[in-house]
């Protein structure tokens, strides 16, 4: 959320300083002071990373599982050539 703050200029002085001392931007260590001064209650929003859930897909050993998009892409080729033909085009 952006909002706009009044902060008295020694202590936005300090906030500077410190977060130069620190190699991080102004915005992270005004929120980390924030939570530090609320204590507990103010734990930081982290989401929930994404699963991988692993599936197989049943392919027969040989099958080279990285010459799929070759063949994907020569089926859609093949399609492409298929529906721009003329009528008459006996080819």
């Amino acid at each position: 959320m952006r909002t706009t703050l009044t902060i008295d200029d020694d202590l936005a002085g300090l906030l500077k300083r410190r977060a130069r001392e620190l190699g991080v931007p102004f915005k992270v260590l005004l929120n980390r002071t924030i939570r530090a001064g609320l204590g507990g209650e103010a734990k930081p929003q982290i989401p929930n990373p994404p699963k991988t859930v692993p599936h197989s897909f049943g392919f027969k050993p040989g099958i080279d599982l990285d010459k799929l998009n070759q063949l994907v892409d020569e089926l859609e080729s093949e399609a492409y050539a298929t529906s721009t033909r003329e009528p008459h085009d006996p080819a």
